[in-house]
């Protein structure tokens, strides 16, 4: 992988930067054994990256790589061990107000309806009511999901959660979209479609997305830029592919998904 100078047009160009980023994980104090026993373990080598403003970014590699710590550091909600993050060229410090977080399991929470669940980021930030109905409203309309406002999850089929999961990590109005295997509990052609309602929704808002996933084919659908991850305890950045945008029947497809398995060692 060739390096990507640090120039102010690249800098520009960027909604997230990750300088020399690593992440180190604590071990309980009855792990150590002896005083040369290691007292941490790496989950992320030093991480270079840009995540260009406006795109789709996926990052892939194999479980215990590192991904889901990369993702949560990036969101505020893991303090890197050492090096930089940068959101929209501001270093950053705890939880940003305007990221939305969508996690791999939804998050959602089984007690609160489907339209309190969706406007619980603005009731977090103290929007009045009224506000907060009229917006979850719209939201959930655009979402499909207007006439099941009242029910709670429980009863929803794992593409609606997912779109729940979206309407609530949206509301807010976020530039920046942080996505931790968001469709991998659906099944193949729900998945399918959650991808294309992704690309919808992204067109339609000012979005920068972030994706991680364990399937190369999502990323060489869904992606303008892929980075590829390696081994484990830590994980290291094998590779940044750019990507075409291109439907699924495009011949390219098969190409590109075997670099990626190539790059992977998979």
């Amino acid at each position: 992988m060739t390096a990507v100078p640090w120039t102010a047009s690249a800098l520009n160009d960027s909604m997230v930067e990750l300088r020399d980023l690593t992440i180190d994980y604590a071990l309980p104090r009855r792990f150590f054994g002896s005083r040369s026993a290691p007292q941490s373990v790496p989950a992320l080598a030093p991480f270079t990256a840009r995540f260009e403003r406006g795109k789709i970014s996926a990052v892939i590699g194999p479980s215990g790589c590192g991904k889901t710590s990369l993702i949560h550091a990036i969101a505020g909600l893991l303090r890197p061990s050492s090096g930089g993050i940068f959101i929209d060229g501001r270093a950053q410090k705890g939880i940003r107000e305007n990221t939305g977080v969508i996690f791999q399991h939804f998050g959602l929470l089984p007690w609160k309806t489907v339209e309190a669940n969706a406007e619980l980021p603005l009731k977090i930030m103290k929007v009045k009511k009224p506000e907060r109905r009229e917006r979850s409203g719209k939201l959930l309309e655009e979402f499909g999901l207007e006439e099941f406002r009242r029910l709670y999850p429980h009863k929803l089929s794992g593409g609606m959660k997912q779109r729940l999961a979206a309407a609530r990590a949206l509301i807010s109005g976020p530039d920046l979209l942080l996505m931790d295997e968001p469709f991998s509990s659906l099944d193949a052609l729900s998945r399918e479609e959650a991808q294309d309602f992704l690309l919808s929704i992204k067109e339609s808002r000012s979005l920068t997305v972030i994706l991680i996933t364990h399937s190369i084919e999502e990323a060489v659908y869904l992606s303008d830029t892929v980075y590829v991850i390696t081994g484990k305890n830590p994980g290291a950045l094998a590779a940044r592919v750019d990507m075409p945008r291109m439907e699924r029947d495009d011949s390219r497809f098969p190409g590109l998904s075997g670099r990626l398995r190539n790059l992977l060692g998979a």
